[in-house]
């Protein structure tokens, strides 16, 4: 059953890939609504949550269904938690750095993930208990590295001014202890290049569950602890700051989090 789902998931992935493909670029940059402040959507968003929608329902139809777009409720026992696409400012911008976003998730767990890149075709995967894949290639367990050879994911705080200063603080620590930090949006692929080694740190506050269902267990199939800001076990759907990385890493990270952000 589980291989059955998740080659439904790849295919509803690149299904909504191509359809943003097909409208990348054909526009000039900086198009899109506004949802809300520096929070944006088009119909591209919306349609490729249609489309991802539709292929899931029909694989497995008693599970609830929690898109960023268009429905958000959460199942008795399954729930899809989809990002139709993560990253729609930088899309909406002409760079391609975005991607499709889809778990499946079982109570409170994840137990099967895909995250798809549509303009490299950059594909990962995972499943509870069997491990985590890029391309069709299993992925490594995480291992301890010195952290000044680290590279660090961050988000910046645009849905969240009253946790700028506390970011900057924390950038300020982080750049003094790590190689640098980069800032990509989208935050579902910051986590994949976490669990396939690119990245070796990421923190950031204020995600909503559709940006890390998946990515979440990746870190979980690859060995990577992550947690709240605070060290506490992170819940999608109650807590505001995540933070993770290879071992050594997310334990001074997570301790520079916890001090320039309080008990967030």
């Amino acid at each position: 059953m589980k291989q059955t789902l998740l080659t439904a998931m790849i295919a509803a992935a690149r299904e909504a890939g191509s359809f943003q493909l097909s409208e990348f670029r054909r526009r000039e940059p900086g198009w899109g609504d506004t949802k809300a402040a520096h929070d944006f959507v088009s119909f591209v968003d919306v349609e490729s949550e249609r489309l991802i929608k539709t292929n899931l329902v029909k694989t497995l139809p008693e599970a609830a269904f929690y898109g960023e777009e268009t429905e958000q409720q959460r199942g008795a026992k399954y729930t899809w938690i989809v990002d139709p696409l993560d990253g729609t400012t930088n899309f909406l911008s002409g760079l391609d750095h975005f991607s499709v976003s889809i778990a499946l998730w079982e109570d409170d767990r994840p137990k099967l993930a895909v995250i798809y890149k549509p303009a490299t075709e950059e594909l990962f995967t995972a499943a509870d208990g069997q491990g985590a894949w890029r391309n069709g290639d299993l992925l490594s367990q995480a291992v301890p590295m010195d952290c000044g050879a680290a590279l660090i994911a961050t988000g910046t705080p645009y849905r969240s001014p009253d946790t700028a200063q506390a970011f900057y603080h924390a950038l300020d620590q982080v750049l003094k202890k790590f190689r640098d930090v980069r800032r990509c949006g989208s935050a579902a692929l910051d986590l994949a290049y976490v669990a396939a080694g690119f990245f070796q740190g990421f923190w950031e506050v204020d995600l909503q569950p559709y940006d890390v269902a998946a990515g979440l267990l990746l870190l979980k199939e690859t060995g990577h602890p992550y947690s709240t800001f605070q060290g506490r076990p992170y819940d999608p759907f109650k807590h505001r700051g995540l933070v993770t990385g290879r071992p050594g890493v997310y334990e001074t990270l997570q301790r520079q989090v916890a001090a320039a952000y309080g008990d967030l």
